[in-house]
């Protein structure tokens, strides 16, 4: 019986396994709603564990606009640990629900948000658990449409093999429109099967169906040509783009965990987009336009939500808050608003030219004065150029020294090794930049336990930015500036023990690259490490750099290519990329000369406040920058304590 609870065949299992209350659901604010009173059930998963996945606000959004339709419903499945995975495979007990752990197989749309690429495997373990085939060409109209999402998506080719489409963009209006397409082939009795389906979803705004485009290959393995097999599909799919956020105040109701995740907050996403051009960041570059939310529009969904959830902590998160054109505002109404309540704000991490104590003051009025995090991203001005995110060393150590003058004692520095350009001493100036960081502060507030926290990855050149074509760091260059980078920072102990170093070897950015610009042939090497065990790729406990590596080599090889052709190589201009024909909006052309600019280390201003420099968004996608000021203040509310 479809929409049948798995729970009574589930419930035993869950004595035998870790952290069996991830599984059991109940959340405060969870929806839950009859299953023969609507025409199109979703089933929406982010393909890692539920302390990483419940929290995700892309994720949260989509369940509530979806269960706000009175002829859909919208429930949630996270990644199954290996633990409960190997019992419920012996009990014969399929991918659930947690809401009301129906069976995935049972939907008639599995929705999956990627952040991250590492999350593929846990795709094929979710869809083998469910019944549901791993190949999108052997399912018929009886199985759910798998439709992918998030970042991720804008390059789907290597797993092109096992969705049956993937959404560009922003996904509160599409999955509507999706949600339309469905209801109204069911309700004229499924005409023309699946591929009937598919065809009209594929020619909803933002939906690719990848099984209507054709990819030949030339004979020095690069992609020759990408067409359509289908005259009523477009040739190139654009990506969707939501205007005035202010009239999509979602999640109204966030989900609270039952147990433990990786953020215990309400957050209100504050704006949508960046226009700084960070030449590294495929989440700037794909999610343009900036679109704000007025200071109303955020002080209503803080409102609702801290009511909603109970919460103590409100994160106003964007991909660079600060930058909000009323952030100080904001602030200090929030902050004047919950005056005298235990309600605390927080951003993430903050640009050091967008950083002064006056903000960070009212963002800690209420709450704890945690650790500062700013991303500088760059070792040196160089480097810094050449990625675009352009602060001076000078400014730096003053924005820093300020906040321990002012009383912060733990200061946050992200960066990345491997660069396009780097070398060897761009590296070691992140040492010489973190000592002198501790010197100062030192002098400035007086005080010996000051501490920073050195935090670096290893880069990963994405798709739809103008590192797309720049070849990657293997893994022992970024392992071995790491060791020369550790070497630095402890050369003086008495300032080396002030300054704590995180980072992950260079591994994981491999596979991480492989499969960001791989394309549909990177789908055999992803099934051949799930069948041998991978899961979890994004955790390091569960990572096997060998079994990836012995997997590309065994089914790249008879194709005429290898890791190496997909990482550490540099592409031409004229190379036809897997995802050309997926629109970010973004002209390549444009793309390319900043790539140049980037290897001339010329900078570009943010376009907020200059003329348009011809990205292309604006007009390919039909929107534009919607920023303020716009005049509005915060009224004062009467809070219950």
């Amino acid at each position: 019986m479809n929409g049948e609870s798995l729970y009574p065949r589930l419930e035993p299992l869950l004595a035998q396994v870790q952290k069996p209350i991830q599984y059991v659901g109940g959340e405060l604010n969870a929806q839950v709603k009859a299953w023969d009173d609507v025409a199109v059930r979703w089933a929406l998963m982010y393909p890692d564990a539920y302390e990483v996945g419940l929290p995700n606000q892309g994720l949260m959004i989509l369940y509530e606009v979806l269960n706000e339709r009175p002829d859909a419903l919208a429930e949630r499945t996270y990644a199954v640990w290996p633990d409960l995975a190997a019992l419920m495979r012996e009990a014969g007990v399929g991918q659930f629900t947690v809401d009301l752990h129906r069976a995935v197989r049972d939907f008639d749309v599995l929705g999956v948000s990627f952040a991250t690429e590492l999350g593929y495997t846990n795709l094929l373990e979710a869809l083998d658990l469910a019944g549901v085939p791993l190949h999108a060409v052997d399912r018929d109209e009886t199985h759910p449409v798998v439709v992918a999402g998030g970042h991720a998506a804008f390059n789907p080719e290597p797993v092109a093999d096992f969705v049956d489409c993937a959404v560009l963009g922003d996904g509160e209006q599409v999955v509507g429109d999706v949600t339309d397409v469905v209801a109204a082939w069911k309700e004229q009795g499924r005409p023309g099967g699946r591929v009937e389906l598919l065809a009209r979803l594929a020619r909803v705004d933002g939906v690719y169906v990848p099984r209507f485009y054709a990819v030949s290959y030339a004979p020095d393995g690069a992609i020759a040509a990408v067409t359509r097999t289908r005259d009523d599909v477009p040739a190139r799919v654009g990506k969707r783009t939501v205007m005035d956020l202010d009239e999509w105040p979602y999640p109204k109701t966030p989900l609270v965990p039952l147990a433990e995740s990786v953020h215990e907050r309400m957050s209100v996403e504050i704006f949508r987009g960046c226009t700084r051009g960070c030449r590294f960041c495929q989440a700037g570059m794909i999610t343009r336009p900036v679109r704000e939310r007025t200071i109303t529009g955020i002080g209503s969904m803080v409102d609702q939500g801290l009511r909603a959830t109970g919460y103590e902590e409100v994160g106003l998160l964007s991909l660079s808050s600060a930058d909000h054109s009323e952030i100080g505002q904001v602030a200090k109404e929030l902050a004047d608003r919950y005056e005298g309540t235990n309600t605390g704000l927080s951003l993430p991490s903050t640009r050091v030219d967008a950083f002064n104590v006056t903000l960070a003051n009212e963002l800690s009025r209420n709450g704890r004065r945690s650790g500062l995090t700013f991303a500088p991203e760059g070792g040196s001005e160089r480097i810094r150029r050449v990625i675009n995110k352009t602060v001076s060393k000078e400014d730096l150590v003053r924005t820093v020294t300020t906040a321990y003058a002012n009383g912060w004692q733990q200061v946050k520095l992200y960066f990345m090794c491997g660069l396009p350009t780097e070398t060897d001493e761009d590296v070691l100036e992140i040492a010489e930049l973190a000592v002198e960081v501790i010197r100062a502060g030192r002098e400035a507030s007086g005080r010996r336990d000051i501490r920073c926290t050195v935090s670096i990855g290893g880069f990963v050149p994405k798709p739809h930015t103008p590192f797309q074509w720049a070849g990657q760091a293997g893994a022992d260059t970024i392992d071995h500036r790491l060791r020369v980078l550790r070497q630095a920072i402890n050369a003086d102990r008495r300032i080396g023990r002030s300054i704590g170093l995180r980072y992950h070897d260079g591994k994981p950015g491999v596979v991480e690259g492989l499969l960001s610009r791989g394309d549909r042939r990177v789908g055999r090497v992803i099934e051949r490490v799930w069948r041998e065990g991978g899961r979890f790729d994004g955790w390091s406990e569960h990572f096997s750099y060998e079994r990836w590596t012995a997997a590309a080599a065994a089914e790249l090889a008879p194709l005429g290519v290898d890791l190496d052709w997909y990482t550490t190589r540099e592409r031409g201009q004229d190379e036809v990329l897997p995802w050309d024909h997926l629109d970010s909006g973004l002209d390549k052309e444009w793309l390319w000369d900043d790539w140049q600019d980037a290897l001339r280390e010329e900078e570009v201003a943010d376009c907020r406040w200059t003329p348009c420099y011809d990205c292309g968004v604006c007009p390919t996608n039909g929107t534009e920058i919607q920023t303020g000021p716009t005049g509005r203040s915060l009224l004062p509310l009467t809070v219950v304590r």
